[in-house]
């Protein structure tokens, strides 16, 4: 049981701790990524994505071939006019990660939200991966 504990932080980061886009783009100062939190509970996995400034609407979220995508592509056009001038400016922000799941996971039940900023994606536990309580087996 030490040991499961003792290597369950480097399964978490093998699975988890490097983002597929990384692996082939090493230039991050041309890629604004949002940064996330992943979080092992006892009955599941959580993903927070810190992506202020925008709509659910602007989030897709699959699964494909056990890895989850995490995209966004929002554009902004603002427009002010004068009476001489007219200005008018297109911004896109996008962004897409990659995380492959543990075999642990249940992809068939993960669910997403998006509130204050945040989108928070949670990832059940199968049954079999849970962590079982002690129990006191009786000696004969």
């Amino acid at each position: 049981m030490l040991r499961r504990r003792s290597t369950l932080p480097s399964l978490v980061d093998e699975f988890f701790g490097d983002d597929i886009i990384r692996r082939f783009f090493d230039d991050t100062e041309s890629v604004t990524v949002p940064s996330v939190n992943i979080k092992e509970g006892k009955d599941d996995y959580s993903i927070e994505v810190a992506a202020p400034g925008f709509d659910k609407k602007d989030f897709k979220v699959e699964m494909n071939n056990n890895v989850l995508e995490i995209s966004s592509e929002k554009e902004v056009k603002d427009e002010s006019k004068d009476e001489k001038v007219m200005r008018r400016e297109f911004r896109y922000s996008s962004f897409k990660r990659s995380f492959v799941l543990p075999d642990t996971a249940d992809t068939d039940k993960i669910k997403a939200s998006y509130k204050d900023g945040i989108l928070n994606i949670v990832i059940p536990k199968k049954e079999e991966a849970k962590e079982k309580p002690v129990r006191q087996i009786a000696i004969s």
